[in-house]
This record gives structure tokens, C-alpha cells and sequence, in this order.
């Protein structure tokens, strides 16, 4: 069993790998498309698992409640600037230039969360040693991927 650290830090670098490859795309290429919605679902069911199985345990603590809010405003505003780029053209400049002050902003954040969060998550919650966590994490994220799904056709008929 992977503990939440080493889960969390997996997905980082999936989606490290995954932006460095939109980044390697030209316009309104069907690499680009592809990588993006796969990008896309991955990050946001990410988010909302780890916020419902790691920060609102690192939130009920004294100690870690400072750190687990200031996670979660950025989770926030990453999401909206993904909205953002949801409806801009992917041939567009904008959308480039929104990709790249999206990409800054999440290495920002999930550097921040490995180097400063997870040690102070350690201290508060404990090392997930029986990887309890871990495990919730990746069952919650496979439901979010569901519903990740169901909220992209419910916005596309409107």
C-alpha cells in the first residue's frame, strides 16, 4: 500500500509530465486536445479527492489548518483558470498564454504542497504508514473521475 504522500506525489508527476506535453503542442492539434482533457480529468478529480480524504483531515487540526485552507483557495483558483481555458480556442494566443500562467500556478502549488504541507501533514495526521489514506484517496478519485465526467456534458448542453 502507497501511503497519501507517495499517491499524491505520483499524480504530481503525471501531471507535471502531462503539462510539459500540452506545452510541446502547436495550435489546435488533436495531440493537444487529447493530452488537455486527459490533463483536464485527471487534475480535477485529483483535487477534489484530496480534499475530501487528506485536507479535511490536515484542516481539523490546529497545526495544519492554516496550510490545508491556503491549499484549498489555490485549488480554487487553478480550477477557475482551467475554466478559463476550457472556453478559450485552443489555437488562440490567449489560450497559450492562460496555459502558461495555469501551468506556473499548479507547479507553484504542488511543489509548495510536497515541500511545506506534507511535512507539516506528517507531524498532524501521521506518515499513512498502513497507507489508509492512500487508499481512500484513490477510491474517492476514481468516483470524482466519474463525476468529473458527468459535469463536462451537463456544461456542454447548456
Amino acid at each position: 500500500m502507497s501511503t497519501i504522500y507517495e499517491t499524491l506525489k505520483q499524480d504530481h508527476e503525471r501531471h507535471r509530465k502531462m503539462l510539459s506535453m500540452i506545452a510541446d503542442t502547436q495550435g489546435d492539434s488533436k495531440e493537444r486536445r487529447e493530452t488537455w482533457d486527459k490533463f483536464f480529468h485527471d487534475v480535477s478529480a485529483h483535487a477534489a479527492a484530496e480534499e475530501e480524504t487528506f485536507y479535511s483531515k490536515l484542516i481539523s487540526t490546529e497545526d495544519g489548518q492554516p496550510e490545508g485552507r491556503h491549499s484549498v483557495a489555490e485549488h480554487k483558483e487553478i480550477d477557475d483558470m482551467i475554466e478559463e481555458l476550457n472556453e478559450i480556442e485552443f489555437s488562440s494566443p490567449a489560450w497559450l498564454a492562460k496555459f502558461k500562467e495555469m501551468r506556473d500556478r499548479y507547479e507553484h502549488h504542488i511543489d509548495e504542497e510536497e515541500e511545506d504541507i506534507f511535512p507539516v501533514a506528517e507531524e498532524n495526521i501521521g506518515k499513512d504508514g498502513t497507507g489508509k489514506i492512500g487508499s481512500a484517496f484513490e477510491k474517492r478519485k476514481e468516483a470524482e473521475l466519474d463525476l468529473v465526467e458527468e459535469k463536462a456534458e451537463e456544461k456542454l448542453e447548456e
